[in-house]
């Protein structure tokens, strides 16, 4: 009798103890995509985020001398974990957990399987391509699986209970990330299957249709609201709205009269956002008002899960900020201009007790805590923070005024001490959701390009939010995003950083004056060869293949008018490239070019209105450097625009076969 009784009550312990464990359905996991609340509760013990990519396996750092290898490696292509029974290995976890985002720049048809749980058989088996192409359940929402500028992403949950492994066959294509969080020890989770029930069908659905409809949030019933209304005075102007606690803010929104532009830099810049929780004396957030919105510089309108602004005038910000016992939220105009300005603050009660809750930060900073080791160079910081909280975004402005491919850069995070990053990318287009360098505005609910001032020469914005993929941290987070062109180019960066914070932890970051926020993107100084019709300021009629677009050569040196060319790449043989050359008059001219060499360029046959210009030009060299002015003879040319075509005939034997093309200048001598 005795021993039953002892089983009885060592399986109601055993009942107690599985009940306590914590439990999330494919449901609770899909509410994740669009919980902005979840992210202001401290993380659990265990719990991480980290990332597999195709980074360059050759950026390691060595245990033994703690130096760092390769840093700036950047064949991030095709990297894999390891080769095993003929397959490729791009990932592997251990569980529970849930991968919540997968992404490629150049997904192929070669096959790529998930097993999960230890199952001899995949619970996923598509070509790589057939994750993102919308055709293939469950990976058929708009919202979750879609291609934008050229990037393919994938945010349906793959959850699983054990482990989770992915292989690939070759041809799978190119350039992979998948972003998974493993849960506290003792979570219960599903294994992923692609038949779901029509409850989670349900679910997926409704995230779908609240992800393409992102906006404010709706502030119409159940919500206290504090707003003011009126002119801003310059020069140190405020709107302070003070609120009592235990509450959290769920939504901020500002609007100007009259409603300002894509070039109103400064307005926006001058204008600055701070709020300081529970009587602290230093700012949790303090950023120049259009960064904090996640667009800058100008008003850029767009639309996004935690802030945008609206084509009607309404910036706002639908993050979730508890506060204990106070806030105290204030608008200042620190410009020489009265703005006439709507500030709106609304606030809900707190579901838990405050103590459950970290605190929001968002902080705006340019090249703040630059690595000190040489072999770090490339690494710029974005955040770098001490604590217990998790970290949930970041707006990065880049100012390029000479143009060129900016973001060739790798996210790497490193959490809790780490020596080697958890998340390392593949490329700074690829950490914002699109791929190959694109130019193309878009915008998503996680993710966006709000300003391109065309082909990355000028102003960028680009954000990124981490919802379900935000990554906690429970001693410290540093995230870093590599940067290859120095400011003396001048490439700036500047950055707004969100996270949340345990009450007691460490927010290095100071209020910037505004002179560090305006002013300091101003066009460079060119050297430029008087007389010449400069090749990236050229027309372009037509390309039979390829992007033909304005290279910055600034740093080969100072040989080139104007420190750029045309440069053509992803051609081949056989393509064709039409100019429009511009004649200001009719008369004869003496017709010259100057080219560019390097090692992957090719051999090019020039002609002016269909007629072949001399021989073929053998464009390959060891280095980048420039052609000698080429004389391409005599011709009668009427006034208006004549045909400069370009066709790529092939390539020198020892050349990479990359076919590359670049045109510096064209001269036209008139002839008496």
């Amino acid at each position: 009798m005795k021993r039953l009784a002892l089983l009885v009550v060592l399986g109601m312990a055993t009942s107690a103890l599985v009940s306590a464990q914590p439990q999330l359905t494919y449901v609770d996991l899909i509410k994740r995509l669009t919980d902005l609340e979840h992210l202001a509760t401290l993380p659990a013990p265990g719990e991480t985020t980290k990332q597999w990519s195709s980074y360059d396996r050759a950026s390691q750092y060595d245990e033994a001398t703690g130096k760092y290898l390769h840093w700036d490696a950047n064949g991030d292509g095709g990297g894999i974990i390891r080769r095993e029974d003929g397959q490729l290995v791009l990932a592997e976890m251990e569980g529970p957990g849930c991968i919540w985002r997968s992404w490629s720049a150049a997904p192929k048809a070669g096959p790529v399987r998930i097993y999960l749980d230890g199952a001899s058989e995949p619970a996923v088996d598509l070509p790589f391509s057939g994750y993102f192409d919308g055709k293939h359940a469950p990976f058929t929402r708009p919202a979750l699986v879609y291609t934008v500028a050229l990037g393919w992403n994938n945010y349906t949950p793959i959850p699983y209970q054990k482990s989770c492994k992915i292989v690939a066959e070759e041809g799978w294509g190119q350039y992979y990330q998948f972003v998974y969080t493993t849960f506290a020890n003792g979570t219960r989770v599903p294994t992923f299957q692609r038949e779901l029930t029509p409850e989670e069908d349900a679910a997926l659905d409704e995230a779908d249709q609240l992800l393409r409809n992102c906006g404010p949030r709706d502030t119409s019933t159940g919500y206290a609201r504090s707003s003011g209304s009126g002119w801003l005075s310059a020069k140190g102007g405020t709107d302070t709205h003070k609120l009592k606690g235990p509450n959290a803010i769920n939504a901020i929104r500002v609007k100007f009269e009259p409603s300002l532009t894509p070039a109103d830099h400064d307005a926006l810049r001058e204008l600055v956002l701070s709020i300081k929780w529970d009587g602290d004396f230093a700012s949790s957030v303090w950023t120049p008002l259009g960064d904090f919105f996640g667009t800058a510089p100008g008003a850029n309108p767009y639309r996004s899960l935690p802030c945008g602004l609206t084509e009607d005038g309404w910036w706002y910000a639908n993050w979730f900020m508890p506060f204990a016992k106070s806030a105290e939220v204030t608008l200042k105009n620190e410009g020489n201009v009265d703005r006439q300005v709507t500030f709106e603050v609304y606030t809900q009660p707190l579901k838990e007790d405050p103590a459950q809750y970290a605190r929001f930060h968002a902080k705006w900073h340019r090249d703040e805590f630059l690595p000190t080791e040489p072999a770090r160079w490339i690494d710029w910081p974005l955040l770098k923070t001490t604590g217990r909280g998790r970290y949930v975004g970041v707006m990065l402005h880049i100012w390029n005024p000479r143009g060129g491919w900016w973001g060739e850069g790798d996210e790497k995070f490193f959490v809790d001490g780490e020596k080697f990053p958890s998340t390392f990318g593949t490329g700074s287009e690829d950490y914002f959701g699109y791929a190959w360098c694109s130019p193309l505005l878009f915008q998503h609910a996680f993710h966006n390009q709000t300003r391109n001032d065309g082909n990355n020469k000028g102003h960028v914005s680009v954000n990124r939010w981490h919802i379900a993929d935000q990554i906690p941290f429970h001693k410290s987070f540093a995230g870093d995003i590599e940067k290859y062109y120095p400011n003396s180019r001048p490439t700036l960066y500047a950055a707004t950083v969100y996270w949340y914070l345990a009450p007691g932890g460490d927010d290095p970051y100071s209020p910037q004056p505004l002179s560090q926020r305006t002013g300091y993107y101003v066009q460079p100084t060119y050297k430029i060869i008087p007389g010449v019709i400069e090749g990236e300021q050229l027309k372009i009629l037509a390309q039979t293949a390829g992007n033909p677009h304005e290279q910055d050569l600034s740093g080969f040196g100072d040989q080139w008018s104007r420190d750029a060319h045309l440069w053509w790449i992803q051609a081949k043989p056989g393509d064709k490239l039409d100019l429009a050359l511009p004649v200001a008059k009719s008369g004869k001219y003496e017709l010259a070019v100057r080219l560019t060499k390097a090692r992957d360029y090719g051999i090019v046959q020039l002609s002016l209105d269909g007629t072949p210009l001399g021989e073929p030009i053998d464009l390959y060299d060891p280095n980048v450097v420039p052609t000698p002015e080429l004389k391409l003879g005599t011709h009668e040319l009427t006034a208006g625009d004549h045909k400069l075509t370009v066709e790529i005939t092939g390539a020198n034997a020892q050349a990479a076969k990359s076919y590359m093309f670049g045109l510096d200048y064209v001269r036209l001598i008139e002839v008496p």
